[in-house]
């Protein structure tokens, strides 16, 4: 007679985790009073043959600013304020979002003039091997560093 053996599985526990007590830090506070305006909403705006997408309080480099054609116009400076109507989309973050086609008629984003300066050089080199030529230019492009008031 064989003799069989029987043997019992027996399921293993996972380990157990250690518990992880929670922060003490402060958490933020949400209310009417730290809202941003326009309850996240936002524009998307279109200059210097680009489009951007803004809200208030941010700020954005833009490609520099053509003067007005009048004789009187003067170059901007710091500190002047902006108005760029050309708004191809509103969305005030709540329950409405404004399409123009290809703009809205009568739409505004308003800001400041902050920064006026240029970017980094680029390097832009131009080499055929074996015919002895070589060429070099650098470029830096003029922006201007406006930060978005208001969008209406």
């Amino acid at each position: 007679m064989a003799e069989t053996k029987t043997t019992k599985k027996t399921a293993t526990k996972a380990p157990t985790r250690a518990k992880i007590a929670p922060s003490k830090a402060a958490k933020p506070k949400v209310g009417k009073d730290t809202a941003p305006a326009l309850n996240g909403g936002f524009a998307v705006i279109e200059t210097g043959g680009k489009q951007y997408r803004v809200a208030v309080g941010d700020a954005i480099k833009i490609e520099k600013l053509k003067e007005a054609a009048s004789a009187k116009a003067t170059a901007p400076k710091e500190g002047d304020s902006v108005v760029f109507d050309k708004v191809l989309l509103i969305d005030n973050g709540i329950d409405s979002t404004d399409i123009g086609t290809p703009y809205i008629d009568g739409a505004k984003v308003s800001g400041t003039l902050v920064e006026i300066g240029r970017n980094a050089k680029v390097i832009v080199i131009k080499y055929k091997q074996k015919s002895r030529y070589f060429k070099r230019n650098g470029h830096r492009q003029p922006f201007f560093k406006v930060k978005i008031d208001k969008i209406s």
